[in-house]
């Protein structure tokens, strides 16, 4: 599998994944909460694997420009949908997209958000590194990920091999928190902070903010 296929698997579950409901609504407010409050009123804000939209257009009231990306034309048309049935955004703007087809020094952004998205990419160094050169000078990354290496042995070493083999989900890296950071901070952040927004204890979800460097 390749990120194309990753792209027709998100393609045929985007309809079944926007009637999916939110697993922990108090943990997503928090989340909500911490990160509009990172966010500045002039800032131009990127959100990689947006999903079907329901943060960005949470948040993007917030900011003055808002790129919402998806690797699923599927997703982004049903983010459209939700947008065109609600009150006017101006500053959102959704397309089908990754980290890699965005230029640097073109599209250049004040924060970058990664909710539910860093586990699936293929190339996470590489994708790292292209988040920092997109960000301008002491600009934030703020991601919250399932780190699957801290997950039921169970899970990770035979129930999510066998759902990939049959094609029943999407390609997952296997990794733990302490990876994560090391990853981050390899590629040029400095971490500023680390929380747990779960309100049922350690989901193994930390939500990270990032500084470029």
């Amino acid at each position: 599998m390749n990120t194309a296929s990753d792209a027709r698997f998100w393609d045929r579950t985007s309809r079944k994944y926007a009637r999916g409901a939110v697993a922990d609504p108090a943990g997503y407010e928090r989340t909500l909460d911490r990160t509009r409050a990172l966010l500045a009123p002039a800032g131009r804000v990127l959100e990689l694997g947006c999903g079907t939209g329901t943060t960005a257009l949470r948040l993007a009231g917030d900011v003055q420009t808002y790129l919402a990306v998806d690797i699923s034309a599927g997703m982004i048309a049903i983010a459209g949908e939700k947008q065109a049935a609600g009150p006017a955004m101006p500053a959102l703007a959704f397309r089908t997209a990754t980290a890699e087809d965005l230029v640097p020094g073109v599209d250049e952004f004040d924060a970058i958000l990664g909710f539910n998205y860093l586990h699936l990419v293929r190339d996470l160094p590489g994708t790292l590194r292209r988040i920092h050169a997109l960000l301008a000078a002491g600009g934030l990354f703020i991601s919250k990920t399932p780190c699957v290496g801290e997950m039921n042995p169970l899970i990770r070493l035979a129930l999510l091999p066998a759902m990939r083999a049959l094609r029943l989900a999407p390609y997952a890296g296997v990794f733990r928190a302490a990876e994560l950071n090391g990853l981050i901070s390899a590629a040029g952040f400095d971490i500023v902070a680390t929380e747990n927004h779960a309100t049922g204890g350690n989901d193994n979800r930390p939500y990270i903010v990032a500084r470029k460097r």
